[in-house]
């Protein structure tokens, strides 16, 4: 069964009682809701459900917006991917900052408003997970001082993003080289072999990293059958032969 949308098991109850009630919509809990994202950031959970509501009360009352929280609920985003809640959480913003950066370049024009540059860039680093260019996120998120101020708030953000990508790399591979995987990890040396060993569980042997297996990375070969009863045919097989009406 799965896990329901709306499920934060972090979640306070007073939290919990304004997004099963009508101060939900209540503007007065915005500042309610604002402190809930700096708890997120600084205890390392995540409530999907209560930011998107949040952001909702932005929609209908701009003046209440606060740029640090926005910036922060993307961020946070981030360190649950490939779940779509990112992108969730951008098409609540306001049009105006969300102008698209040029297809021929990665990072923004200057000029932007500070908040769009901001979504711009983090939108840059969503698309880049979102394809599995992992080493090139790590290049990126070092790329520019922008980066480390965006994701500052955020307690743990490169080990959560590492433990994402460790998590899809183990749902795809039994093994894989070294240098790759410490590309795609953004981290190297004793650093790497500590996190690879005790917070992913996998083994190195010389150059190349083994993976344990799991119902998602082993190969199996299935059959599938169709039952198709006699009758069925018999129906198509009438029906070709029916004169239209």
């Amino acid at each position: 069964m799965g896990v329901p949308f709306d499920y934060a098991p972090d979640r306070p109850e007073h939290i919990d009682a304004i997004l099963n009630g009508l101060d939900r919509y209540n503007p007065e809990t915005t500042a309610v809701f604002q402190e809930y994202v700096v708890q997120q950031c600084d205890q390392k959970f995540y409530d999907c459900y209560a930011n998107l509501a949040l952001l909702k009360l932005y929609q209908f009352n701009p003046h209440l917006t606060k740029d640090e929280t926005i910036t922060n609920i993307l961020v946070k985003s981030l360190t649950v991917f490939p779940s779509p809640d990112f992108s969730l959480a951008l098409h609540l913003l306001p049009p105006h900052i969300l102008t698209p950066a040029s297809a021929s370049s990665a990072l923004p024009a200057a000029g932007d408003a500070p908040l769009s540059e901001a979504v711009q860039k983090l939108n840059v680093l969503n698309n880049l997970l979102a394809q599995a260019s992992y080493a090139a996120f790590w290049s990126t998120l070092d790329s520019d001082d922008l980066y480390a101020d965006l994701t500052a708030d955020v307690a743990g953000f490169d080990e959560l993003i590492r433990i994402r990508i460790a998590l899809t790399i183990s749902q795809s591979v039994r093994e894989i080289e070294r240098s790759v995987l410490e590309s795609w990890l953004g981290m190297q040396g004793d650093a790497f072999d500590k996190f690879v060993k005790d917070v992913c569980g996998w083994e190195i042997e010389g150059t190349v990293v083994k993976v344990p297996l799991n119902k998602e990375n082993e190969a199996k070969g299935t059959v599938v059958r169709e039952n198709v009863k006699m009758e069925q045919f018999s129906r198509v097989i009438r029906r070709a032969y029916e004169q239209p009406a």
